[in-house]
């Protein structure tokens, strides 16, 4: 439950507020995502008043500030409140799965990893705005716990290796047929050559393709 002490010897206001894992799915990346969003749900002013510590939101105010500190707890205890089913945007997820980049490019894009919309934000400091894809939580957490990550990997290189094979296939294929090509250019009755077809010889002299 969240706690609000004073301390005597060091007179600040604080409170406590713990992030159950299925709303930081074990992601220390994820922990810092949640206390940005909650920061940026306060009044600048008091934003920096608010931290994480051994794994908890804390807020420390002065004990001269007891009105912005009510205030501030209770826009924070609101935000913890459904803050699990804050959308998870893409450096969370790539900590979550333990993916890299590409991998969540790539299964973006042929439908394996789901979205759940995009996200607009401005770039601090700057005026440029940037759109990113968004996922929901329980999607994630179910890939996770089903490691879908494994079974995407494991396709994937399966796929690559068939593509190398078909690649291989088509290189000599396209091989052989220059060579045809080049034999029938130096001798043009030398295609039973090229063909390498047996009897094509007597098939020839016996006329049977007039």
């Amino acid at each position: 439950m969240p706690k609000t002490k004073t301390k005597s010897d060091d007179p600040e206001l604080i409170r406590e507020w713990s992030l159950p894992v299925e709303a930081t799915l074990g992601s220390a990346v994820r922990v810092k995502g949640i206390l940005q969003e909650i920061r940026s749900r306060l009044p600048p002013a008091v934003r920096r008043s608010l931290d994480m510590q051994s794994g908890e939101l804390t807020l420390v105010m002065p004990e001269t500030s007891k009105t912005a500190f009510r205030a501030t707890s209770s826009i924070i205890s609101e935000s913890v409140q459904g803050i699990a089913d804050l959308p998870i945007i893409p450096r969370e997820i790539k900590d979550i799965l333990a993916i890299t980049a590409s991998e969540r490019k790539r299964w973006l894009e042929d439908g394996r990893l789901p979205r759940a919309g995009t996200r607009t934000v401005r770039l601090q400091g700057r005026a440029r705005r940037i759109t990113f894809h968004v996922f929901d939580p329980r999607v994630v957490e179910d890939l996770f716990d089903r490691g879908a990550v494994d079974e995407w990997r494991e396709e994937d290189a399966a796929a690559k290796e068939e593509n190398r094979r078909r690649a291989a296939y088509q290189a000599k294929l396209t091989r052989s047929l220059k060579k045809q090509e080049k034999v029938k250019q130096a001798d043009p009755n030398a295609e039973d050559v090229a063909t390498g077809l047996s009897g094509w010889d007597e098939f020839v002299s016996e006329g049977l393709l007039r």
